[in-house]
C-alpha cells in the first residue's frame, strides 16, 4: 500500500494592517484558525503555515516595538494555542513565530507540533537577509544554531527551510542527509525581487535531494511600507521537481495536495545521488572566505 500523505499549506494576507503589533497578531492568529479548520475539513494531515504568520512582514522597517510580538517556544501562548489545534484536529503542525529565547535574543523559527499536541522540536532560520530594502532582518533575529533538524511523524520525516534559506543548497542536502522526506519552506517575499527564483530553486532542491518540498508564500500588500506585492503561488513540488499543486497569486487559500512518499524510492532508485555524491572532494564548499572575499589557499596547485 502505498504511503499517502495529505499535506496543506496555508498563505494569507495581513487581517489587520497598520494596527497596533499585538492587535494584528491576535488578528493574525483568529484568522489562521479558520484557515485550519479548513485545511482539517479538507483532510489535511501535515498542515504548513506561512512565515512570521502571527503578524505582518515587519521586517520592511527597523523598530524596536515589533520586539514585543516575539514569545517563548515552545512555551508562549501562540505556541500553545497550536498544540491544542494540533490535537483538536489530529493533524501535524509546522508553526513559524518569532521566537524570544532569553531577553534580547531573538530567532525567526519554526515550531514542529504533532497530531497529539505534543511539541516535536524547532528550527531556526539561518540565512539572514539584510540587503535589500524592507528585509532588515538581522535588526531582529539572530542566525539560527539548532543545526537542521528532521522530525519522525506519523505522517513522514518533516524538515524545515524558513524563507531566504531557500537560496542556499547546502542547508538542502543537509536535510535530505538527514532523511527528510518532505521539505517546508514558509516565506515572505515580493514581486520583482526573486520572483524568478520562486519556481527553480525549490524544485531543484527537490530534484537534488529527491524529497517532496511545500514553499508558502503570503500575499497582498501590506501597510505602511507598501515594499511590494506579496505574490503567494504557494506550491507543492514532487522529488522530480514537477508543480503537483499551485495557489492563486492574490488570494488566501489553503491548498492540498496528496503526496505518494513511495515516489521518493522510486526516484532513488533511477538517479542514485546519494550513492555516487563524492564529499571527500568537495573541499571548497564549507571552507570560510578570508575578509577579501577569498578561499584561504591550501599552497598546492597555485599556478
Amino acid at each position: 500500500m502505498s504511503r499517502i500523505t495529505r499535506a496543506a499549506l496555508i498563505q494569507a494576507g495581513n487581517a489587520l494592517p497598520g494596527g497596533d503589533p499585538k492587535a494584528q497578531r491576535d488578528a493574525m492568529v483568529e484568522k489562521h484558525l479558520a484557515l485550519l479548520q479548513e485545511a482539517a475539513d479538507r483532510g489535511a494531515q501535515v498542515c504548513c503555515l506561512q512565515e512570521i504568520f502571527a503578524g505582518p512582514y515587519f521586517c520592511a522597517e527597523q523598530d524596536t516595538r515589533w520586539y514585543g510580538l516575539a514569545e517563548p517556544v515552545p512555551d508562549g501562548p501562540t505556541i500553545r494555542l497550536m498544540q491544542e489545534r494540533a490535537r483538536k484536529h489530529g493533524m501535524v503542525l509546522i508553526v513559524p513565530v518569532y521566537e524570544e529565547a532569553m531577553a534580547g535574543l531573538l530567532y525567526n523559527t519554526a515550531a514542529v507540533i504533532d497530531e497529539t499536541g505534543a511539541y516535536l522540536g524547532k528550527y531556526r532560520k539561518h540565512h539572514l537577509p539584510h540587503c535589500h530594502p524592507g528585509f532588515w532582518e538581522k535588526f531582529y533575529f539572530r542566525p539560527g544554531d539548532l543545526g537542521f533538524p528532521v522530525f519522525q511523524t506519523r505522517f513522514g520525516k518533516i524538515g524545515v527551510y524558513i524563507c531566504y534559506d531557500r537560496h542556499f543548497p547546502e542547508g538542502a542536502r543537509e536535510l535530505g542527509l538527514a532523511g527528510a522526506e518532505i521539505v517546508f519552506n514558509p516565506s515572505a517575499t515580493v514581486a520583482g525581487l526573486s520572483e524568478y527564483l520562486w519556481k527553480l530553486e525549490q524544485p531543484a532542491h527537490a530534484v537534488a535531494n529527491q524529497y517532496f518540498v511545500g514553499a508558502i508564500n503570503r500575499v497582498g500588500t501590506e501597510a505602511p511600507w507598501n515594499i511590494g506585492e506579496f505574490y503567494g503561488q504557494s506550491y507543492f513540488c514532487n522529488p522530480r521537481g514537477q508543480i503537483i499543486a499551485e495557489a492563486s497569486r492574490d488570494k488566501d487559500e489553503v491548498l492540498v495536495a496528496d503526496l505518494n512518499l513511495d515516489e521518493i524510492e522510486e526516484v532513488r532508485r533511477t538517479w542514485a545521488f546519494y550513492r555516487d555524491r563524492r564529499p571527500d572532494a568537495y573541499t571548497a564548499i564549507a571552507s570560510p572566505l578570508d575578509r577579501a572575499g577569498q578561499r584561504p589557499s591550501t599552497g598546492e596547485g597555485c599556478r
